[in-house]
């Protein structure tokens, strides 16, 4: 195993505070869940461990500086002064002595200790930088973290717009649209759609390496229409008929989303009446609107006619009325 400073990337003259902090910096780069598609990852995030595991423990670090241990916290042999003796005095096999070593798995970063504990060691770092995401085993641990832990798994949402059509927007439809990503997919308009919805479709936002795709957030509106104007679930439109209908009365035909239905007008209406059509109006998930129509009077195209001229004279002659006179 290399140095364990070098692996840090510190001096030996560092405190422990930036030891510590740079092993958090490691820690969270190199571990394998945050490099997924590197097979080498495993190998140096149990190294970078070992490394903490020497230098961070004060004990462990003056017996690596001072050449009793090396930096796989194995003792140095030191002469033939025999078994269990104190620093200075043999190889050091004593119940003080710690002997550590690491395997990463599928269930973690492993220690497997000879004799003692780790004393303070990298879980408690790791716990206390990943908020409780190390779970510790019986004898040794494994240490786990949860992907998001070292980043997003996946994608970011993209959002894109589209407009379709009233009647599609009321009937429901099938359609393509562009998306940010240079693709083109399939929409599915649910019937009774209203104007500013959303709708999302899996998986098909911004990519990740490594990870899932986020998702794409639809944002649906309805174009104008020139005939119908959505109020609610209702649908108003502007109904124009003759003099004559609005007069003597008679049956117009009125347009609807479901096609055209009759409407029976009664003599003398005036403009501006509105009439109701149960159940022709905008098909929401609640049920649908009604249709209301409001009369409008139409003179004739022809404003030269001077037979219809002369009648109005007649009739302003003859029969005057003030429809204003409820205003003054």
């Amino acid at each position: 195993m290399r140095d364990p400073y070098t692996v840090l990337g510190v001096s030996k003259g560092a405190s422990e505070a930036e030891i510590k902090s740079a092993y958090r910096r490691l820690a969270k780069k190199l571990h394998p869940d945050a490099n997924k598609h590197d097979p080498k990852a495993a190998s140096r995030f149990a190294e970078l461990n070992a490394a903490y595991e020497i230098v961070g423990d004060d004990k462990k670090r003056k017996s690596f500086d001072n050449g009793e241990i090396d930096a796989e916290g194995k003792p140095r042999f030191q002469g033939f002064e025999g078994f269990g003796a104190h620093p200075g005095g043999g190889a050091g096999f004593g119940p003080g002595s710690h002997f550590e070593s690491f395997s990463f798995g599928p269930d973690g970063l492993q220690q497997r200790a000879g004799g003692g504990g780790m004393g303070g060691g990298f879980e408690d770092i790791l716990r206390s930088m990943f908020g409780g995401a190390a779970r510790g085993g019986a004898r040794g641990f494994g240490t786990q973290f949860e992907p998001e832990d070292f980043g997003p798994s996946t994608g970011q949402d993209l959002h894109a717009e589209m407009t379709i059509s009233l009647p599609d927007a009321a009937k429901g439809t099938t359609t393509r649209v562009h998306l940010p990503t240079g693709k083109d997919v399939e929409v599915k308009i649910p019937a009774g759609l209203t104007d500013g919805q959303s709708i999302r479709l899996k998986g098909q936002g911004w990519p990740l390496a490594g990870g899932k795709a986020g998702d794409a957030l639809i944002t649906v509106h309805v174009a104008p229409h020139p005939v119908f104007k959505p109020e609610g679930a209702d649908l108003r439109l502007d109904l124009p008929i003759t003099l004559y209908e609005a007069t003597l009365g008679g049956k117009v035909r009125v347009p609807t989303l479901d096609g055209a239905v009759e409407l029976a007008i009664p003599a003398g209406t005036n403009s501006g009446r509105t009439f109701r059509l149960k159940g022709k109006g905008f098909k929401a998930k609640s049920g649908s609107g009604d249709l209301l129509a409001t009369v409008r009077i139409m003179l004739p195209p022809d404003k030269s006619d001077k037979e219809f001229e002369e009648l109005m004279r007649r009739w302003r002659d003859g029969k005057p009325y003030n429809p204003r006179k409820d205003l003054e």
